[in-house]
């Protein structure tokens, strides 16, 4: 069966796409109201931050490390230090011109973790793609095999129908013919029509 094609929307492809910037350019403006409302040169919130910084961190490094270690607990510890990191500097500072420099950096980090995800990702829809379409093409093929088989078993059909047709006007007509002898066509089995009594008759 054909499935129906969904085209996707365009902002449904680009958000993806957008996410990491929105996420740093978020943390960075929420950063810096935080500094005009007391946190500029406020040791006690650096500090905060930063334990927070280096707490996601080391999750981040649990999460990685040994078999039972899960990729994406760790991506999400990582990318929240950095967050806390990018909020605590943005926060303490009082120019514009080290969190913005963070800020570039922490998006940098964040599309070349994204990227890696993305082609995972993009690997795995190819690779589900090319199977189902392998899948649909091999039943395809049965569907043909089959239609093909019950074709050729209707002819057969047919073709017996026919010829028992044929066969019961061919006992109707010799037995129309003088001279039948109905017990003698019982025990020799099938009729048949010999050529010299068939020219005789006539």
């Amino acid at each position: 069966m054909n499935e129906p094609i969904v085209a996707r929307h365009w902002l449904a492809i680009a958000a993806p796409k957008a996410a990491p910037a929105l996420a740093t350019t978020t943390v960075l403006a929420l950063a810096r109201i935080w500094n005009a409302n007391g946190a500029e040169h406020s040791v006690g919130n650096a500090a905060l931050m930063t334990t927070l910084s280096l707490a996601s961190a080391a999750a981040g490094v649990c999460a990685s490390i040994g078999r039972a270690g899960d990729p994406v607990i760790a991506g999400t510890a990582f990318a929240a230090s950095g967050g806390l990191a990018l909020a605590g500097v943005a926060g303490y500072a009082d120019g514009l011109s080290l969190p913005l420099l963070l800020w570039a950096l922490t998006t940098a980090v964040a599309y070349g973790l994204a990227a890696r995800y993305w082609r995972t990702d993009r690997r795995e829809r190819i690779a589900h793609e090319r199977h189902t379409s392998g899948r649909r093409e091999e039943h395809a093929h049965v569907e043909r095999v089959e239609a093909l088989r019950a074709g050729a078993q209707i002819e057969v059909a047919r073709t017996g129908a026919a010829y028992a047709e044929q066969l019961a006007q061919a006992l109707i007509t010799r037995a129309a013919l003088p001279g039948f002898d109905f017990t003698a066509v019982e025990a020799a089995g099938l009729p048949e029509l010999p050529a010299t009594n068939t020219s005789k008759e006539h």
